[in-house]
């Protein structure tokens, strides 16, 4: 048996339970404290033997690891995790199906929005993102099927491409104003009450819905003080996602129901109409439905009918050319991955030439992976050459004097007399980046050959 086989059946070991145990689970037994019987729901309400079954909890452990995060209030690391279980995985599971089990507080963090402001995440402990991931698995073959076709976000099979492409057919269409709703912190203000309602509707067994209300009113740890949380749910948890998406499961309906054009993704929601009356009509109606019926609040400063071109939607605008509508990268998406870049190619910068590289190249391939998207080709090779005369800066500012900016331009095929020309240069590195001296020296093949992948094409 190779080791890293032996490694993995050693640490789902925890998961494996006697037959005995496993007829239990079904029929009752005896309670860990030794008081009683745990008494178990009819044959019916089965959900929670569902959670803890071995492969599902397999599964749960593989995406945990590969997710990997940081620790949370008891400070254990995800790589602690499989020992950890493999000794209190018993009791766990017992707490689990008697319907006894109590996660920890979160541990709060702050982190910087792409517009400004600070999002808060709650960061859950590791076992509890564990059970979470287990609990999401089972409860999303029950919810996925009901939500809208037009619902995309944190969806099996479903993308934020897709939601792109269907907010473009609409305004191809003729749809050519839309509403977008920006809804105020609405992680932190969902609806316990309304939230836990929706999903009795589906799930009747009381041990998974009790668990869901556990984490839901876990707490905060912020400051060395532990809070009450008596509405949100704390983006970091695994299980967020699919209780937002249930949330807004009922604006959906509301808007399918008035027979709108929409696209959602998560709490990004854009309405395509024909006229600017009937957006702001649109506007008002929904913006109304959604603080009276779902008890949100819709921010009204970032909320707007507008042209799709005057918006962004997940990254993306679009534009009308040659009677084609294209999907184009937004201004702000550009801005913020060209603030990044100047951060990696920064001047002072003492790292070797070849490790700068490697950073930027990895950054612009998953950059490139999401936006490369776009049907601008022309804006990513724009981004190409201001990428290239960033790194021309950098490297002219490490040739320090002009005998050395002489000596290496000419090592590099330019005549003495351009080269001479360009060392004695009054110009800055930002002008000098564009001169004929700099692109023979330092020649696009050149950035190539340290791994430089084009922006275009990464």
């Amino acid at each position: 048996m190779s080791d890293k086989r032996q490694k993995n059946q050693m640490e789902l070991a925890f998961m494996t339970k006697p037959a005995s145990e496993a007829r239990g689970a079904s029929q009752g037994t005896e309670s860990p404290t030794g008081h009683g019987s745990i008494e178990h729901p009819p044959a019916t309400e089965t959900l929670m033997e569902e959670v803890v079954e071995r492969e599902n909890l397999k599964k749960a452990l593989q995406r945990v690891r590969s997710n990997k995060g940081s620790a949370g209030i008891d400070g254990m690391t995800v790589e602690q995790l499989p020992a950890y279980l493999k000794t209190h995985w018993p009791d766990l599971r017992r707490e689990l199906l008697a319907g006894t089990y109590e996660p920890q507080p979160v541990r709060r963090v702050k982190i910087p929005k792409p517009d400004g402001g600070m999002r808060k995440l709650g960061i859950p402990t590791v076992r509890d993102r564990f059970i979470q991931q287990a609990l999401l698995q089972v409860l999303q073959e029950r919810f996925d099927p009901r939500f809208s076709k037009h619902s995309h976000g944190f969806r099996p099979n479903h993308s934020a491409h897709e939601a792109v492409a269907q907010a473009q057919q609409y305004v191809a269409e003729g749809y050519e104003w839309v509403v977008d709703i920006d809804l105020e912190k609405f992680f932190d203000r969902v609806n316990h009450d309304r939230l836990m309602g929706r999903v009795a509707h589906v799930i009747h067994d009381q041990r998974v819905l009790k668990v869901l209300w556990g984490f839901l009113a876990a707490g905060v740890l912020e400051n060395g003080l532990v809070g009450p949380t008596d509405e949100g749910t704390p983006q970091g948890g695994p299980l967020s996602p699919l209780l937002s998406n249930i949330v807004l499961d009922e604006l959906d309906r509301e808007l399918e129901h008035r027979r709108h054009r929409f696209v959602r993704y998560a709490d990004d929601c854009n309405i395509y109409v024909r006229s600017e009356r009937g957006g702001q009509r649109g506007m008002k109606s929904i913006s109304s439905s959604i603080t009276r019926e779902l008890k949100l609040t819709v921010n009204g400063s970032k909320s707007a009918a507008a042209r799709p071109e005057r918006r962004k939607f997940l990254g993306f605008t679009f534009w009308r050319r040659e009677g084609r509508v294209l999907r184009a990268i937004s201004q702000k998406a550009l801005e913020r991955a060209k603030a990044k870049i100047r951060g990696i190619t920064r001047r002072k910068r003492g790292e070797k030439l070849e490790i700068i590289v490697a950073e930027l190249t990895g950054y612009l391939r998953g950059w490139r992976s999401y936006y490369g998207f776009s049907e601008t080709p022309s804006v990513l090779r724009n981004v190409d050459s201001w990428i290239r005369r960033r790194l021309r800066c950098l490297i002219w500012k490490r040739w320090k004097h002009p005998k050395g900016r002489f000596r290496e331009m000419v090592q590099r095929g330019v005549h003495p007399v351009l080269a001479a020309k360009t060392a004695g240069s009054a110009q800055g590195p930002w002008p000098l980046s564009k001169s004929p001296a700099l692109s023979k020296a330092l020649p696009n093949a050149y950035f190539s050959s340290l791994g430089l992948l084009p922006f275009a094409s990464c």
